[in-house]
């Protein structure tokens, strides 16, 4: 089976998560665009690529898991995308261990946390999230194994 292209990918995360806003306010694919070249700019594959731009479509339910399951992506970026997808409840150790055990998902999960750490755009938050979402994102570097000046 061919699998899609990098730009057919993007299509279809842009499209997948059209009309969603981050805490900002801001278009959600940003975000996509933002992760998949932090992964780029880490030296990731292809398949990683693709997986920063689907990272997060199955847990925000832009896209079902048997969409993924059938799409036309390698088993490496299906494997990565599944990783990356925190179950409802799921503690964060589990996660992260999860991310560690699947080759290829640490680089998409640590350029995701950079574009989420980013100073800037924590200082648009309220002070109360973004003091929140620090430490989760702290906490998950470290569990992670993650330096914390790495991004």
């Amino acid at each position: 089976m061919e699998h899609l292209s990098l730009a057919e990918v993007e299509r279809i995360a842009r499209s997948a998560h059209a009309g969603q806003t981050d805490k900002n306010g801001h278009p959600y694919a940003e975000h996509l665009a933002a992760v998949a070249r932090g992964v780029a700019a880490r030296g990731g594959s292809e398949e990683q690529i693709a997986a920063g731009w689907l990272h997060d479509a199955v847990e925000d339910d832009a896209l079902t898991r048997e969409w993924l399951a059938g799409a036309a992506l390698s088993a490496t970026t299906k494997a990565i995308v599944d990783a990356l997808t925190k179950r409802p409840g799921e503690p964060l150790e589990e996660y992260t261990a999860r991310i560690l055990a699947t080759p290829g998902a640490l680089v998409v999960k640590q350029a995701d946390l950079a574009h989420n750490s980013d100073p800037v755009r924590l200082a648009r938050l309220d002070p109360a999230t973004a003091e929140r979402l620090a430490a989760k994102y702290r906490r998950t570097r470290e569990l992670l194994g993650l330096d914390p000046a790495s991004d």
